[in-house]
């Protein structure tokens, strides 16, 4: 098992696009050759901070302006000169509004480019309904070649932007603006492919990515007072998905619940269950978004208003379970 925070370093939330600049200006230090593209959000997605972290890094990073697609086409050309071209913006204009440049122009010609957008799911908050990208894991994992990461904490990002370098070709990293708890100890290194159990359960497989892998583990934690032991691991790569560790999870427990900031439609759920429908069938209940568009409001308020909390993830194990 993967080292997890101390209690002293729960306390410390971060969010996990604050991990971004400052790992791409270490990466740049380690002599990859890195570069950031953005579309005039670099401050908010903080790529701003890989420029500021040394005068050569300035000319590494690249501002589009407000043009998604060209930001795309402009890392396109990057990684076609040997560069690892990282892309930023909001996850709702940085997959929605060029979708198509990443499918034809990086995808399709398997460029090393990492689309690593910050600001998806609910955890945008007051920006509402129109900037809370719901959709952006079902668009990139449909993708062909396409990898998609979906880190759950400050560190868990840091890793995932180390992972998504060190590998050839497309990568999705999806990052959020809420600061969050760690979950991870700072250092921990994590790989493409893999899922992680971050407590073992005889009863029921919590599945979960992102900031659900925190309410998960306090769902355990509940769900141990009433007698019910929990399996909870974070499935940090999305794609390719670690089939195995799932499979093995569910022969144990019998059951399973997966839990995302993300539509119930096309994302980690829809690729646990495609998985346990070929390998080995098991009730499954799904905590997520159901369909439907975002709402404006504060972080912790919109988790309880979608039924993303731990005690909604609760209340699944338990209708689960009674399947």
């Amino acid at each position: 098992m993967v080292k997890l925070a101390s209690a002293e370093e729960k306390q410390v939330k971060r969010a996990t696009r604050a991990a971004y600049g400052v790992t791409l200006a270490e990466l740049a230090a380690e002599g990859l050759p890195v570069v950031a593209v953005d579309a005039d959000l670099s401050g908010s997605t903080t790529t701003k901070k890989f420029a500021d972290a040394d005068p050569a890094y300035e000319k590494r990073l690249f501002n589009c302006g407000i043009a998604e697609q060209n930001m795309i086409d402009v890392a396109a050309g990057l990684a076609v000169t040997g560069h690892i071209a990282f892309t930023g913006s909001f996850a709702v204009f940085g997959t929605g509004r060029a979708y198509d440049q990443i499918r034809n122009t990086v995808a399709y010609s398997k460029l090393n480019v990492k689309v690593a957008p910050t600001h998806a799911g609910v955890s945008v908050g007051p920006d509402g309904g129109s900037h809370q990208m719901l959709e952006d894991i079902s668009l990139m994992r449909g993708l062909p070649g396409m990898r998609v990461l979906v880190p759950a904490d400050y560190a868990a990002a840091r890793a995932a932007i180390r992972a998504a370098a060190q590998t050839e070709g497309p990568v999705y990293v999806r990052m959020g603006r809420a600061s969050v708890p760690s979950v991870y100890a700072d250092g921990v290194e994590l790989e493409v492919g893999r899922a992680y159990v971050l407590r073992e359960g005889s009863d029921v497989s919590i599945f979960a990515c992102g900031v659900e892998v925190e309410q998960a583990l306090k769902a355990a934690d509940i769900l141990a007072e009433q007698g019910i032991d929990a399996e909870v691991i974070d499935v940090f790569s999305v794609k390719p998905l670690d089939e195995d560790a799932i499979v093995a999870s569910v022969e144990k427990t019998g059951c399973a619940v997966v839990a995302e900031e993300h539509s119930v439609v096309g994302g980690l759920g829809s690729a646990v269950a495609e998985t346990l429908a070929r390998r080995h069938p098991a009730p499954v209940e799904f905590v997520g978004v159901q369909d439907r568009f975002g709402k404006s409001g504060e972080f912790e308020e919109l988790l309880e208003y979608f039924n993303l909390d731990a005690p909604s993830i609760v209340e699944a194990v338990k209708k689960v379970r009674q399947r």
